[in-house]
Order: structure tokens, then sequence, then C-alpha cells
């Protein structure tokens, strides 16, 4: 049979393979659109066991919405090279991944394995669907998402609120908005201070004590110092604490008071995920 131009356009729009790949695979199985599907599903599974080993911490962060705003996912696929990062296929699974996410509440790892395996054959490196995550709107407020720096980093947020027509405002959708993007540029550890391990806090105040050691102060002045000191680590890592990044005169906390001061309604943010690629 005479593998023309056609038969392999419709296998490689049929699996994503590269040209040579289809051809061969169509010589092979005499033209037979399914026997070369198969074949082409046998070499991806064998690349990607040959590949498993190598390292994949590049890729992309991406993240996916409902239409009604009521859900949000975000995901992290990692490739070997930024090379492959940057191609048109691979970024177009990473939305597929987004949107799989996006529809289904079990692990899209585990739903996508297959489909990962036929990537592996086609784009010819070890990737991974390394982590995802998806929110569902509780009650009043907001879901949001920020992708900084082209997919290294990703955020999602829920900022909730007392009213309908507080979440329906476009001030309270910025204020979202830029809560988000302080969580990409400042990745804040903990939500608040209460979140905050009893043990780390004991170590950062073991660390501060040991720094001034040396220093002839009153015991009761030593600590009180050590409490300062606290109270900035908690302003660095602790998100609610942190200086608003568009405004140094504005804590988060502030900033969620200020703006639901206007609403007459208090704001509250209920979780967030910060993804950075590889980390």
């Amino acid at each position: 049979m005479e593998i023309t131009a056609s038969l392999v356009n419709e296998l490689r729009a049929k699996t994503g393979v590269s040209m040579m790949e289809c051809k061969k695979a169509l010589v092979a199985t005499g033209g037979d659109i399914e026997a070369a599907i198969k074949q082409l599903r046998e070499l991806g599974v064998a690349i990607a066991t040959k590949r498993a080993e190598k390292e994949a911490n590049k890729g992309i962060v991406a993240a996916k919405a409902s239409c009604d705003g009521m859900q949000i996912a975000i995901v992290e696929v990692n490739c070997e090279t930024d090379f492959v990062a940057r191609n048109t296929d691979f970024q177009k699974f990473v939305d597929y991944v987004a949107t799989k996410a996006l529809e289904t509440d079990a692990d899209v790892a585990e739903v996508l394995k297959a489909e990962l395996i036929d990537q592996i054959g086609a784009i010819g490196e070890n990737l991974k669907i390394r982590r995802s995550e998806k929110y569902k709107l509780q009650g009043a407020g907001k879901l949001d998402s920020y992708i900084h720096m082209g997919g290294k980093v990703g955020v999602l947020i829920e900022v909730a609120c007392g009213k309908a027509a507080t979440a329906a405002a476009p001030e309270f959708a910025e204020t979202v908005h830029d809560i988000a993007l302080q969580i990409a540029a400042a990745s804040p550890m903990w939500l608040d201070r209460t979140q905050v391990p009893a043990e780390k806090i004991a170590q950062e105040r073991e660390i501060y004590a040991a720094q001034m050691k040396d220093q002839d102060k009153p015991a009761n002045i030593l600590e009180k110092i050590i409490d300062g000191k606290v109270a900035k680590f908690f302003t660095d890592v602790c998100l609610v604490d942190q200086i608003f990044v568009k405004d140094s005169a504005l804590t988060i906390s502030k900033l969620l008071e200020a703006t639901g001061k206007k609403f007459g309604d208090t704001l509250e943010i209920k979780r967030y995920v910060r993804y950075q690629l590889g980390a």
C-alpha cells in the first residue's frame, strides 16, 4: 500500500508524533492506521521507560478557571530542557493538563497517565505532571490565579467576603489579584502567625539570642530585642504581615481592612498555594 502524505498527516493528527515516526509506523504496518497508532503508543512507552531516569525540572506552571469563576486549578508539568518548555506542542499539552485538572476531582497525573506516555514518545523527553491543585469557591468571595515569569511561578488564592455585592465589585477583584501578585513576588511561607510551627519560632529565637550573647545588656532588654526580631521575621514569612509590594504604607492585612471598609464588609484570605517551577 502506498504511504501517502495525507495518510501520514492523518496519523500525526491522531498521535502528535513526528512525521518521520508516523511514516515509519505506517510502512511497518502496511498503511494500517490503527496498527500504526498501537505501534507508536508502544514506542512511547519504550521511550518513557528509557528516559524515566532523566531529570525533569524545567517546564511550565499553568492555571485554568471555570467560566463562572467558581473553580480554578493550577498544575506544574515538567520537562528536561527549556527548549521543550518553549515548544508549542508541549505548551498545548500543559494547557490540556490544566483543563483536565479543572474538570476532575481525581489526581490528574493518574487520569492522564496514558496521554503523558504518548507525549513522551512524541516529544522525546521525560515529562512529568508533578503536582496540581483545584479550589472550589466556598461561600461569598473570589478565586483568582496569577502566572509569573512566563510560567515559572504560579499562584491560586481564595479571598472571602460577607456580601454578594462585595464579591461582584471590580475593586474587590483588583485587591484579590494584587494579593495573588504579592504571593508570587514575596513568596510567603505561611498565611499568618498562627500557622508558623512553634519549633520554627523557637529556632529563630535561639538564633537571635546567639547573635547577641556577647552584648552587655540586661536580660529583659535582650528579650525585647529578640521579640522585635521575631516580629520582623513574621513580616517576611507571613502573608498578612508582609508589606504590600504596591504600597509600602500598607501591610496585606491593612489592605484587606481598607478594601473591606469601603464596602462595609470584612475580607479574609481563606487559602492560597504558590508553585515555583522545580522547587
